[in-house]
């Protein structure tokens, strides 16, 4: 099969699953006798990656895999294609999550440590739901608290390949800036009349979390004393 071929082929299905796809998916799309080496989807993601350059569409690389999405620069214009406004969320949740992405796993009585103030149970409750956040084990003290850390699908909504993508404490102003300004995937490139479940394509099951499980003595590259001091001195 010749590149142009399997280029073209690789296109249409980033086009058409309306989520990200990694090269096994990829591989998947090709019978054993016509299945292209890994390198060459390779070279073809990277042809179509060039191809979007100066286009109001990018691919993207996450955890999952690779999508196409909007360029955020055009988030004001594009988000007018919905009367309902993308959701927000409030402080103390991107605060919460914070604490989690950059310290985790870490359990309630944690979080609540550093806020100094009680986590809401709705907080949580709505990261779980959202499928920003799982239980990954009990710590081993009375009552055994759940300890909490990200999976896949918090890496893939932030526009992240792994947790070392974050940004460091420092560089962020605002918590508020870790919130995209809208939910943009590839669902959004295709024809409106296969819009109509863009929200739940955000919602299909994770097919495995993304777990930073490193000990309390880890060095970490986010240590969780820059945070203590941004969130207590609000």
């Amino acid at each position: 099969m010749n590149s142009d071929l399997i280029k073209r082929i690789v296109e249409g299905a980033l086009m058409a699953a309306g989520k990200s796809l990694d090269l096994n998916h990829l591989e998947r799309l090709f019978d054993d006798d016509e299945r292209p080496p890994k390198d060459q989807l390779k070279a073809a993601l990277q042809e179509i990656d060039t191809d979007c350059r100066g286009r109001g569409f990018e691919l993207k690389q996450t955890a999952s895999g690779y999508r196409f999405q909007v360029h955020q620069d055009l988030a004001g214009w594009v988000n007018k294609l919905w009367e309902e406004k993308p959701k927000r969320y409030s402080r103390a949740m991107l605060e919460t999550l914070s604490l989690i992405a950059y310290r985790q796993p870490l359990t309630r009585g944690d979080i609540e440590l550093v806020r100094g103030v009680a986590v809401s149970s709705e907080i949580i409750k709505t990261l779980q739901e959202r499928e920003w956040v799982r239980v990954v084990g009990y710590r081993d003290v009375p009552g055994k608290p759940a300890l909490f850390a990200t999976t896949k699908q918090f890496l893939d909504y932030f526009n992240l390949k792994s947790l070392d993508d974050l940004p460091a404490l420092g560089e962020i102003k605002d918590l508020t800036e870790l919130d995209p300004a809208l939910e943009l995937s590839l669902a959004q490139t295709i024809p409106s009349s296969e819009t109509e479940d863009l929200t739940e394509s955000y919602k299909a099951p994770l097919e495995e979390s993304v777990i930073n499980s490193q000990s309390e003595d880890d060095d970490q590259n986010h240590p969780i004393e820059e945070m203590d001091n941004s969130l207590n001195n609000e």
